[in-house]
């Protein structure tokens, strides 16, 4: 991952945009992309111990869980903002412009059955990359820290 001290990740345009216009409105728009949630997770960088935001979609969310899919567009790796998480679980969550504290986890086998077909009705996208991809795209759970 190309990125800066400070937490701001380079090199893709689309998310560079999207942190511009949140900046520019106040986390107001946009609130939504392709649909899904639009969310800021923030991280700390498992071997270097600095911050990192990346710019992601959650398919599916409610009160108590934001889902954020580690696609990385059907690459045979997993994307280092979800191993950082894994390694680093305690997180924020910058959802229309408030942050919240969460903690990340890897979605259980049984969960990941149970959402997948959501992730892929919010996107179908999703169908696409995970046969671009042998190993099994995860959902990491975002959930209220205690």
């Amino acid at each position: 991952m190309s990125s800066t001290p400070g937490s701001i990740r380079r090199g893709n345009p689309l998310e560079t945009g999207h942190r511009l216009l949140l900046k520019l409105t106040g986390g107001r728009f946009p609130r939504t992309v392709m649909g899904m949630l639009a969310v800021e997770l923030h991280t700390v960088g498992r071997k270097s111990g600095r911050p990192f935001a990346n710019m992601l979609t959650s398919p599916v969310h409610d009160d108590n869980r934001i889902v954020l899919v580690a696609s990385k567009g059907g690459d045979p790796k997993d994307p280092d903002w979800y191993r950082n998480a894994i390694a680093n679980p305690d997180v924020t969550l910058t959802v229309n412009g408030v942050d919240r504290l969460m903690t990340a986890r890897t979605a259980t086998p049984a969960e990941r059955a149970e959402l997948w077909p959501q992730v892929v009705k919010a996107y179908r996208g999703y169908a696409g990359y995970q046969e671009k991809t042998d190993r099994e795209i995860p959902l990491l759970i975002c959930e209220p820290r205690a």
